[in-house]
């Protein structure tokens, strides 16, 4: 009698059932392959919801904004969102300095340096990571600093963003001796007042 009732329920199920573990990772899923495939622009919460096959507001209580499911995904260590205001605070004057501090801060960190690192290796040699690595840079991060450009601050942005990522990539990726051993106040005092240009000085356009 056992065995027959056994067959007729069959087997009882084990392990964890479906629930918020299993919804976030199915989130995160989606948002790596969209992010991947049409870079960070073109990508929406609502996008990303309908490919996970939930509701947007699951990806809302989950993570918030398209940054933070951004940044969960690609397991970086903060969102923008968090340094920019600390960036801006104290005014225009210094602005460039406290950029190259907080991201050469962000990067020489060990406990965040590893998936920053393999983000800029892959976007070096894929495309599509190049791609989400520039929008994302340009969206979250420089476009909130160039708010303080007296004019033209999309191409404020991008001037400061070529310096930044060439900085990262001399020091972490490609190890130029001399940058990947200086001091970090040196490359501050060094690369800052560039970025500081690019974002309030006068521009020969």
């Amino acid at each position: 009698m056992a065995g027959a009732h056994q067959a007729e329920t069959g087997p009882r199920r084990t392990g964890r059932r479906p629930g918020p573990t299993l919804t976030r990772d199915a989130i995160l899923r989606a948002a790596r392959a969209a992010f991947a495939a049409r870079g960070y622009d073109a990508v929406s919460v609502r996008a990303i919801a309908r490919d996970a096959r939930v509701d947007p507001a699951l990806v809302h209580r989950f993570f918030g904004a398209k940054e933070s499911v951004f940044v969960a995904a690609m397991q970086l260590p903060v969102a923008p969102s968090r340094l920019v205001p600390g960036i801006l605070a104290p005014g225009p004057d210094g602005l460039g300095e406290r950029v190259v501090e907080t991201l050469i801060a962000l990067y020489d960190d060990t406990r965040s340096s590893a998936p920053l690192q393999a983000f800029l290796r892959a976007a070096v040699s894929n495309e599509q990571a190049a791609t989400m690595l520039r929008e994302f840079l340009t969206t979250e991060v420089l476009a909130r600093v160039a708010v303080a450009a007296p004019d033209q601050p999309e191409l404020r942005s991008a001037l400061a963003a070529s310096q930044i990522l060439g900085l990262v990539m001399a020091r972490s990726i490609v190890r130029i001796p001399q940058i990947a051993r200086a001091d970090r106040a040196q490359l501050v005092a060094c690369v800052g007042p560039t970025i500081q240009r690019y974002l309030t000085g006068p521009l020969r356009v």
